[in-house]
């Protein structure tokens, strides 16, 4: 490639990789898999090496892709949190280890499995868990301290804990918290999560850490980046350190000969679908801490580690019929069942093929050979066909309902919906949904419980639910009659549910659990949000067209005002959410608090602003009236400092009141 070419080439790959570094790294939502993004990467490594006069300061390849959101406080990282560079063969390791030994003679390595998780650091003062962060660009990133906290494998307090000390680790999702949050996802027709690195992210960067408590998240320490009142010289040694004081750390093994290095590398390859976490690759570290000094680093990476990246495992497989699903809102979801092939780890039998358009797309038939993969190392996907069947049947999409034999309709969305809202494929989904934690919150109608009253015909709808009896109950498997009577009497509480609750149990079509609440703090009761219109939803901070025409189309159905009729009358409360008051002093102002109080708990703060008309906000922005700040304010402080935002002590802020009640 002559150098205008390569010029050009450069400028499109950078852009590319931008790109996709803003998507992967700051909205968790990548659209391609981390080996197309790899290849991409390395084709500019390979142009700027060729050339090097068209190396931009900015390239992609001098810094690590992410950066600190607004969503979060930033921290900067006194020890800068690098990437590592990727090797894809055993050649490129064997040139790592002769570049090493130039520099620094004899070496021993640590070979480690390389976690495909969210990097963090967490910081530790006299043992106890102070501060963690995102890596974000590498020098700066996000304080998601409160998230962590919800980590159960982090500890929270050291054992024989030096003065100060700062870990790098990976915060993972396990391959079962992930099914689990992908099986939620889909029983709400929810966008499922692609893989448990984009989960996790999306998981630790809740601004509700609630959320990210519910997601059972994982970690993986593996090094201290400061350490004040103990010493370690090697890698080795600082792992062994970590494990003492309580971290959760994994395998690693040491070698001195590269080519040992290599076979444990292949050897964690070939493991690699055993283990209930993914991990994309190996590490190879110098372990001595004087010889990683003496290596030193790039602008990107250390010279002294090198990452060794699996290619994705892709098979042929042949397709031998197409499934159909019927969802809980009427969505058909055609599912391939293939020939049974090993893949990661596992046996793979059957894939989603999305909907009707994917099938075209990609032109899939019945008896084609084709080639899956697993997306994340979990999710099997279709990535095109291999060979056409001899035989090979087109699949047409069914134009009756396979649960109930109603006809189906093909909406905006490429999807094909049943017509009939009675049917018994949607009933269950939607009764699964109306009693999960987030909707109706009914201990005890587990998916297995429900089937069976559905099968026994004690249950037709949601509003069947609140006539059941424990004399009914008591004749369905496994059920005692202390069981029974713990069930209705969970059914009973749910009555006295806020709305919002009852609003996301009902599955209104594009309407989540934060929509619902939405609607709620702008709708008091039942009644006002049956009789809104479409333009008053929009009005909704958050709303669009789409949101606010599937609200006023749910309720616009008489089906679905004769189930709030009956709700009702079988004594649903249908309690307002807790309006947020109106006037008073701090009307339209927004608050943040940071550090210490001396005499309240910021949650004791929060709800006394609240109580006078106030919002608390749990980041500092250009938007942010004042910060209330106490002792070990950070970084919420020095950012508000910057912005000229007013500071106010526990005490002005008490007397910004007191002086409140003394004109009135």
């Amino acid at each position: 490639m002559d150098k205008e070419n390569a010029l050009r080439r450069v400028n499109e790959l950078t852009k590319i990789i931008e790109y996709h570094n803003n998507l992967y790294y700051n909205n968790d939502e990548p659209e391609i898999s981390d080996y197309e993004y790899d290849m991409l990467l390395r084709e500019l490594e390979n142009l700027e090496a060729e050339y090097p006069e068209l190396k931009r300061p900015d390239s992609p390849t001098n810094r690590v892709g992410g950066s600190a959101g607004e969503k979060f406080s930033p921290v900067t990282h006194a020890v800068p949190m690098e990437s590592l560079h990727d090797s894809f063969s055993h050649d490129e390791l064997r040139d790592f280890d002769r570049r090493v030994r130039e520099a620094a003679g004899s070496v021993k390595y640590v070979v480690e499995p390389k976690f495909d998780g969210l990097s963090v650091s967490c910081e530790y003062r006299n043992g106890v868990f102070t501060r963690g962060s995102t890596r974000g660009d590498g020098t700066t990133g996000e304080d998601v301290t409160d998230n962590l906290m919800t980590i159960k494998s982090l500890p929270k307090r050291l054992k024989n804990a030096p003065e100060f000390i700062e870990v790098r680790g990976e915060v993972y999702m396990s391959f079962e918290s992930f099914n689990a949050l992908v099986k939620r996802q889909e029983e709400n027709e929810e966008k499922p999560a692609k893989n448990p690195r984009n989960a996790a992210a999306g998981s630790l960067r809740q601004k509700n850490s609630k959320i990210t408590a519910e997601r059972q998240l994982d970690i993986f320490v593996f090094n201290i980046q400061q350490l004040e009142g103990a010493q370690v010289s090697s890698h080795s040694q600082s792992l062994e350190y970590l494990k003492q004081l309580g971290f959760p750390t994994s395998f690693h093994k040491t070698f001195t000969d590269i080519e040992d290095v290599i076979s444990e590398i292949e050897r964690i390859g070939e493991h690699r679908g055993e283990y209930d976490y993914a991990i994309d690759g190996a590490v190879v570290k110098v372990d001595d801490f004087s010889q990683r000094e003496l290596l030193g680093s790039t602008a990107k990476y250390p010279r002294w580690a090198e990452a060794y990246k699996y290619p994705p495992e892709e098979k042929p497989t042949k397709l031998l019929q197409i499934e159909i699903n019927v969802g809980r809102t009427g969505v058909l979801t055609p599912v391939g069942v293939f020939e049974p092939v090993l893949l990661a780890g596992t046996t793979v039998s059957r894939a989603t093929l999305h909907n009707s358009d994917f099938i075209a797309e990609k032109g899939v038939n019945v008896g084609d050979t084709v080639i899956i993969r697993k997306a994340g190392e979990i999710i099997p996907e279709v990535l095109s066909v291999a060979q056409k069947g001899e035989n090979a049947e087109p699949f047409t999409f069914p134009k009756v309902c396979p649960s109930c034999g109603s006809p189906v309709s093909r909406d905006d969305e490429a999807a094909i919906r049943c017509t009939n809202t009675d049917c018994p494929a949607q009933l269950m989904r939607h009764l699964i949904h109306f009693v999960s934690r987030d909707a109706m919150d009914i201990d005890g109608l587990g998916p297995a419980v429900l089937e069976q009253l559905v099968g026994e015909n004690l249950i037709k709808s949601p509003a069947d639910l609140y006539r059941l009896e424990a004399s009914q109950l008591i004749s369905l498997e496994r059920m005692a009659e202390k069981s029974a009577n713990n069930l209705v009497a969970a059914v009973e509480k749910s009555k006295e549910n806020e709305l919002y609750r009852l609003v996301f149990a009902l599955g209104i079509r594009n309407i989540g659990l934060k929509a619902a609440k939405l609607i709620c703090e702008n709708f008091a009761t039942i009644d006002d949000i049956m009789n809104a219109s479409a333009e008053d939803f929009e009005k909704i901070e958050g709303f669009g067209s789409v949101m606010a025409q599937s609200v006023q189309g749910y309720f616009a159905l008489e089906s679905t005002r004769e189930l709030i009729d009956e709700l009702k009358q079988l004594g649903l409360k249908m309690k307002p959410s807790e309006q947020k008051p109106k006037g008073g002093l701090f009307e339209g102002k927004t608050f943040v608090l940071t550090g210490t109080l001396p005499n309240m708990k910021r949650s004791e703060a929060a709800k006394l602003i609240e109580a006078h008309g106030g919002k608390t906000s749990s980041s500092v922005s250009k938007k942010t009236s004042f910060v209330v700040a106490g002792e070990e304010a950070g970084s919420k402080l020095t950012k508000a400092q910057s912005l000229g935002i007013i500071i106010l002590s526990e005490q002005e802020l008490l007397d910004m009141l007191g002086e409140q009640g003394a004109d009135n």
